[in-house]
């Protein structure tokens, strides 16, 4: 059954955290530049192109890993490394030169001082999101389903954080949206499991919590491999045809999503069991 090998499951774990824990401290993440600070630069083209059109353009001046969004009216806005005003001429000159007609709308840059308010910003957003998920699902069943299921969070969380370290992706502002998307189908994953717990659990005086886990698991197995499974059919879909300005974003909830089926069903049930088995 499930709960009695989750001995193995917790060695699965520390596989999937530990080297990224390493590569934390080691390498760091890669920070963007709304982390680390920047330029961005605000262009409207007379020539109807796309994102990687544009950023194949930028190669000459070796701004080919900016991150190039399109907006209405052939408008692009382009984030790279801090530029001075010859860089941000010489970009405007690859562009002209290959597209034609080039309006400089704006130039701006973002300081290291708000990238590290970001960063403060987006750690307390994920620790107050934590945080009232441990109340409420607390008071909704009781505090040990709040305590397996906030670590559960938290295991999610070190995997993906660690997989983007250990591979040096970009960290921006749309992996703080993935993460926090992460947490919410996780936890919406974990909250199916430990509902049909509660409900095995009505009316038993002594109840064996090991067999009532497996076969409350065993109840909502399928519910849960069918949920992650449609939703990484998309995720992959994005993947392959999104573009290169949603491949971070999307690899983070892919990851994450995965994880969080296998969180859900092993880890969470397990840490649960572990918790009463104490208290």
């Amino acid at each position: 059954m499930i709960i009695e090998r989750r001995k193995i499951f917790y060695i699965i774990s520390l596989i999937l955290i530990l080297p990224g824990l390493a590569s934390l401290f080691i390498n760091g993440l890669n920070l963007g530049i709304d982390f680390k600070g920047g330029s961005i630069v605000q262009v409207r083209m007379a020539a109807d192109v796309t994102a990687p059109e544009v950023r194949e353009a930028l190669i000459p001046v070796g701004l080919d890993a900016s991150e190039v969004q399109r907006s209405a009216d052939n408008t692009y806005y382009i984030r790279s490394h801090e530029l001075d005003q010859e860089q941000t001429r010489a970009l405007l000159n690859a562009l002209e030169s290959k597209f034609g007609e080039v309006e400089l709308l704006s130039a701006e840059s973002v300081g290291a001082t708000i990238g590290r308010e970001l960063s403060l910003n987006a750690l307390l957003a994920l620790g107050i999101g934590l945080a009232l998920m441990l109340v409420y699902i607390s008071f909704r069943f009781e505090w040990t389903f709040g305590v397996a299921a906030v670590l559960a969070l938290v295991h999610n969380v070190l995997v993906v954080v660690g997989a983007f370290s250990i591979f040096q992706w970009e960290i921006n502002t749309f992996f703080i949206a993935s993460i926090l998307t992460v947490v919410g189908f996780s936890i919406n994953d974990t909250i199916v499991v430990f509902d049909r717990v509660r409900e095995n659990l009505r009316g038993s005086r002594r109840p064996d919590y090991l067999n009532l886990l497996n076969k409350s698991i065993l109840q909502v197995i399928n519910r849960s491999i069918n949920t992650v499974l449609t939703a990484t059919l998309v995720l992959v879909a994005l993947l392959l045809l999104g573009g290169a300005t949603l491949k971070y974003f999307v690899a983070a909830m892919l990851i994450g999503f995965v994880v969080g089926a296998y969180t859900s069903i092993c880890i969470a049930s397990s840490l649960w069991y572990e918790i009463k088995k104490a208290a």
